[in-house]
């Protein structure tokens, strides 16, 4: 490989790492449906790469269960089954209460007025729904609140859990409409109210709260004919 390839292929937008966060992205923010094929070399070509790093990349993506390869078809998004979501939504009520007892990264300004920001966007989000933008201020809340765990093993599992949760969620999103967006505000006023306060536990709680919710809505619009 010469040594512009090697420049280009890592370049901070073409690692192994930033080709895994966008294609869960996609595939969070239903981008990619279940049943989408993710094929290599129009990866490789898109992020400017070879079909190493891409295939680096969806091989740590389907430890999470979201892609699955199939023979003779190749890599394909795949949706959860009723049991595994149940299971997924089991851990997040689980890791929610210890966000403010392992660690917790102490709140600053820049988190409060993020928090500010979302609540704004979430209140704009009821007068004039998008289902985009629901998916955008949600995953952006995700990261404020991981951002204030501090310890890193439970940074990650929170990480892997959101992702494994989010395109379900989100499709909830695009059956219930507005009302979720209504949801999401009385959950940002809470949070906005535990940042003021400086209390990343209460933070934990509310998530725990509000996850519950959201449970709730995915076995009423898109488990009730399934057998778990």
């Amino acid at each position: 490989m010469s040594r512009i390839a090697q420049i280009v292929e890592t370049s901070p937008k073409n690692t192994v790492e930033s080709i895994q966060t966008e294609l869960l992205k996609r595939i969070c923010f239903l981008d990619y449906q279940p049943g989408d094929q993710l094929k290599e070399s129009e990866l490789a070509a898109e992020f400017g790469v070879s079909r190493t790093p891409v295939r680096d990349a969806i091989g740590r993506i389907s430890y999470l269960g979201l892609v699955e390869t199939r023979n003779g078809v190749g890599t394909v998004v795949v949706a959860l089954t009723a049991a595994q979501i149940r299971y997924v939504y089991d851990m997040r009520l689980e890791l929610a209460s210890l966000i403010g007892t392992k660690s917790p990264r102490a709140i600053t300004l820049a988190d409060r007025e993020t928090g500010k920001g979302l609540l704004e966007e979430a209140r704009a989000l009821c007068v004039s729904f998008e289902s985009k933008r629901y998916v955008e201020i949600n995953h952006r809340l995700h990261e404020l609140i991981a951002n204030l765990i501090g310890n890193s093993t439970l940074q990650s599992f929170w990480r892997q859990t959101y992702h494994q949760a989010a395109s379900t969620w989100y499709r909830v999103g695009n059956l219930v409409g507005p009302d979720v967006a209504l949801a999401l505000v009385v959950e940002l006023e809470e949070i906005n109210t535990a940042l003021k306060l400086g209390d990343v536990a209460a933070i934990g709680f509310i998530q725990r709260t509000h996850i519950g919710y959201g449970y709730q809505r995915i076995k009423e619009h898109l488990l009730s004919s399934e057998v778990e």
